[in-house]
């Protein structure tokens, strides 16, 4: 089916429910849709992108109301988003643009970003509202907007500098590890930032990742890193 606008009846058909739950999902803001008059359209590869989102487990909302918050619900799980083919454990990059363009281009090869120039940048223009680099050796590169339509899926890619880019960290020192996150909605950046500098505040885990020999390896840190963190708390486990 090609990407055009779809009514409730067509996207009944292509979900296999009937019209009623599609409109109580698009009356509830779970669904990406817009009103034509008093008609419901829908583009199918917003569908789609839900479609791949519910199976990833976010839950993203289309309507601008009030809700609860329930971040156990909203928060990805590392392993849904990070592979071991996600880490570039030896950046070739020795300046911010080479490693922005590095790190662009292993989103762009692994399918992750539709763009990669347009993902260049916006990170880029983030980079030149504030710096991402926190200080202790890691950056955290986001977009300024998050673009559903240029990401694929929610991703995370790490990237590792053993002698380290100048990235204008607030420490004044070199930045070895670089987290870039592409993710498709607000909802999903504050958690997910605060979650990966939980994961990282303990020294012993920078350690580990700077140490480990291999991207495999540089995932399994990363791994055991969130486990230390309490099941859906966001807080680190009492031992």
């Amino acid at each position: 089916m090609e990407d055009r606008l779809m009514t409730v009846k067509h996207l009944a058909t292509y979900l296999n429910v009937n019209e009623r739950t599609v409109l109580k999902l698009v009356a509830d803001g779970s669904i990406p849709g817009v009103k034509v008059g008093n008609q419901w359209r829908f583009r199918k590869a917003m569908i789609d992108t839900w479609l791949d989102d519910q199976m990833l487990g976010v839950t993203p909302r289309f309507v601008d109301r009030p809700l609860p918050p329930d971040p156990a619900r909203r928060m990805l799980e590392l392993a849904s988003c990070f592979q071991p083919e996600h880490v570039q454990p030896v950046l070739a990059a020795r300046t911010k643009d080479a490693a922005i363009e590095e790190l662009s281009a292993l989103a762009h090869r692994l399918g992750l970003v539709r763009d990669k120039t347009w993902f260049v940048g916006a990170l880029i223009e983030r980079e030149n509202i504030m710096p991402s680099a926190t200080g202790n050796g890691i950056a955290f590169l986001h977009t300024i907007r998050r673009n559903p339509e240029q990401v694929t899926r929610p991703f995370m890619i790490l990237g590792r500098s053993p002698d380290g880019v100048d990235f204008d960290a607030l420490d004044g020192q070199p930045t070895h590890l670089f987290f870039v996150l592409g993710l498709k909605y607000d909802e999903l950046h504050l958690p997910w930032l605060t979650k990966l500098s939980q994961m990282l505040a303990r020294p012993d885990s920078v350690r580990e990742l700077l140490a480990a020999p291999d991207a495999a390896a540089i995932h399994r840190a990363l791994s055991e890193a969130e486990k230390r963190l309490a099941p859906g708390s966001g807080t680190e486990a009492k031992p």
